[in-house]
């Protein structure tokens, strides 16, 4: 490869990254609520959301309906921001499956929030049998993931959310059955 060529693109590569790093560092990405898929300004967000009330947030589901996070209230929550395109996103899911299933009776929440297009996440949530309810949030899921404590857009990003609305763990990684299992028994 040319010199000059390899020079640019590392150059572009660089720029990029700058970029980044900036944009998710900046205090509009550190934003304590959101509305509608758009966060509100004035306010940073903690380095740890840990022991903080959620974000308000709204999105579409598969149908096309808007839902709010406050529709769950009440209930012990898993809120999931992921993607189609994320291995270790999709590893987890058949796991939140099974926790909805065995732990929804009792006050339980999965919602997953996807950083991804409408038919994408429609056909593999169908594919799974995902029996809880799946957020279309395209790029303003990273804005509301941002919200509540995820600066880079890291996935797979999950947070259990207590009773009163508090989160109470955040994961960073994939989790698995036992991961949730173990954060979830003490607050149902």
């Amino acid at each position: 490869m040319n010199k000059g060529i390899a020079a640019a693109i590392l150059a572009a590569a660089s720029l990029a990254a700058g970029w980044a790093v900036y944009h998710y560092t900046q205090p509009a990405a550190e934003q304590a609520q959101t509305t509608a898929g758009t966060p509100q300004t004035g306010q940073k967000k903690p380095l740890s959301v840990i022991n903080t009330t959620r974000a308000e947030f709204s999105l579409p589901d598969l149908a096309g309906k808007q839902h709010s996070i406050s529709e769950w209230d009440g209930k012990v929550m898993l809120l999931n921001f992921w993607a189609t395109w994320c291995p270790p996103c999709r590893r987890e899911i058949p796991a939140f499956i099974e926790l909805q299933e065995q732990f929804g009776p009792q006050g339980f929440q999965v919602i997953g929030v996807a950083i991804d297009e409408r038919d994408a996440v429609e056909d593999y949530a169908d594919g799974l049998g995902v029996n809880y309810p799946m957020l279309i949030g395209n790029n303003n899921a990273l804005d509301i993931s941002a919200a509540y404590g995820n600066r880079f857009g890291q996935l797979p990003y999950s947070l259990i959310i207590d009773r009163q609305g508090i989160i109470r763990f955040v994961g960073k990684r994939e989790l698995s059955f036992e991961d949730i299992e173990k954060q979830i028994k003490p607050l149902l």
